[in-house]
């Protein structure tokens, strides 16, 4: 069941009398109790998709559904009771320095009109939850960041919303506030069953916590996919330039440089994914072929259970022999790129 369905959103903007395309016919499906990550190079449309799903920007054509209500075509109070359904995590946290930790995380609630004792309930609750009650009278200015992106979360899931919107939750956060963050998104998802959409230029972040990502690029969403499969095996060409899949070729010519034993070699460039990561296929080619393989740079690793690997190798061999080397690699799972690095060109 989707908690989120977006259906051909469009947003333009007029910029000096011209007219900018921010989203162009985006249509995304996010599933109840998953973490959607939404990612793409600075401009492509990620913080403008989030601002159009939680309604702080009306769309010029779609729909924007969420748990069964098109918040696109809504208005008055009909939206701002469907608009409960949402929690928001903005970049810069948006808290309020004139507040306290807890005069903070209450502020949906009193917008809400609940009554003190329930407005004082619920925030306790949530300052022990996120492990702030320590912090209960504090202001912005006596917290740390990871502190303040926890206070921000607390307040967005102040009304027990179904689905937190979070924009670059852990931006200007160093490794060990981000781990905890990330971690305590994971934990609103596993603990309190709400679905969240995660915008994020972090590749690293989205990797961590996210089931599926989405990859927008000059607002179009060219690719969604589960972590493994858009991080080992992206099919679009805004992924592979995003996760660095095209460096292939310039790290190629790094390692080969003045090395003229390597002059007459031919290379390839060797992804592989679950069963071709773990078995001897080098090894297998070397002695079916009659050929000489080098590894020039490996990568080998583990994402999501999924084995995987990386590597740059140099083949000395007949022509005959190597292509049929290549037909046995892609035969066994793996996908190989031949890669010239004198000339630049590349020939799958």
């Amino acid at each position: 069941m989707s908690a989120i369905s977006l259906e051909g959103i469009r947003k333009t903007y007029t910029l000096a009398q011209s007219e900018f395309v921010a989203l162009d016919a985006v249509s995304l499906s996010v599933e109840t109790g998953t973490i959607q990550g939404i990612i793409g190079f600075s401009g492509s449309g990620k913080t403008t998709l989030l601002r159009c799903i939680s309604r702080l920007e009306s769309v010029d054509a779609g729909r924007v559904v969420v748990d069964g209500a098109d918040l696109a075509h809504l208005g008055g109070e009909a939206l701002r009771l469907a608009r409960r359904r949402l929690g928001i995590v903005f970049q810069q946290y948006h808290l309020l320095r004139s507040r306290t930790v807890a005069e903070n995380v209450a502020l949906p609630l009193e917008l809400a009109g609940l009554n003190r004792v329930a407005i004082d309930s619920r925030v306790k609750e949530l300052l022990k939850w996120f492990d702030l009650g320590g912090k209960r009278d504090a202001y912005l200015s006596q917290l740390s960041g990871g502190q303040r992106q926890r206070v921000a979360i607390a307040r967005a899931l102040a009304t027990k919303p179904s689905v937190l919107l979070s924009d670059e939750p852990t931006s200007a956060l160093d490794a060990e506030t981000t781990a905890s963050v990330l971690e305590t998104l994971q934990r609103v998802r596993d603990e309190m069953g709400v679905t969240i959409v995660l915008v994020t230029h972090e590749l690293n972040a989205a990797r961590a916590i996210c089931d599926r990502v989405a990859v927008l690029d000059q607002g179009r969403i060219v690719e969604q996919a589960t972590v493994p499969d858009l991080f080992l095996r992206p099919s679009s060409a805004a992924a592979r330039r995003l996760l660095g899949h095209n460096d292939a070729l310039a790290r190629l010519r790094t390692l080969v440089g003045e090395n003229h034993r390597l002059s007459d070699a031919s290379f390839l460039s060797l992804e592989l994914v679950g069963v071709s990561a773990e078995s001897p296929l080098l090894t297998q080619a070397a002695r079916y072929f009659g050929i000489d393989l080098q590894v020039l740079h490996g990568e080998i690793g583990r994402l999501r259970d999924v084995p995987y690997g990386n590597l740059l190798v140099a083949v000395h061999g007949e022509a005959a022999s190597v292509a049929n080397a290549i037909q046995f690699f892609e035969e066994n799972g793996s996908v190989v790129t031949r890669l010239n690095p004198y000339d630049g060109e590349t020939n799958a």
